[in-house]
């Protein structure tokens, strides 16, 4: 013999579920909602302090750079480019195109061709 699905004895609760279920739903999804809106101001604070904190860092990184940072010395660097300058090299000219003159400056009128 197969069990019946009607428990022995209903509580009211239970029959009005039944019959309508948007008893659970409403309250359910109101529930769900509200919590949303209620951790938004937790989830807010959250990126706030994240933000105080990377920028507080940063501050301290340039604090931090700006004394491993090597003071600029004009002499230092005149000597560096003088010694560059005294190493062997030749120019070199590149060859220009046939249809080029010497200035630079193409022709303005097509070459003849006989």
């Amino acid at each position: 013999m197969p069990f019946s699905s009607k428990p022995l004895n209903p509580s009211p609760l239970h029959s009005r579920l039944k019959r309508n279920p948007a008893l659970f739903g409403v309250p359910f999804l109101l529930i769900i909602i509200g919590a949303s809106f209620g951790l938004q101001t937790f989830t807010q604070t959250r990126y706030d302090l994240q933000d105080q904190k990377v920028k507080q860092m940063s501050s301290e990184q340039a604090l931090g750079l700006d004394r491993k940072k090597k003071k600029f010395d004009i002499r230092e660097e005149y000597y560096k480019l003088s010694a560059a300058g005294e190493q062997d090299w030749e120019p070199k000219r590149i060859a220009r195109p046939n249809d080029f003159p010497e200035s630079g400056v193409p022709p303005t009128e097509p070459p003849v061709k006989p």
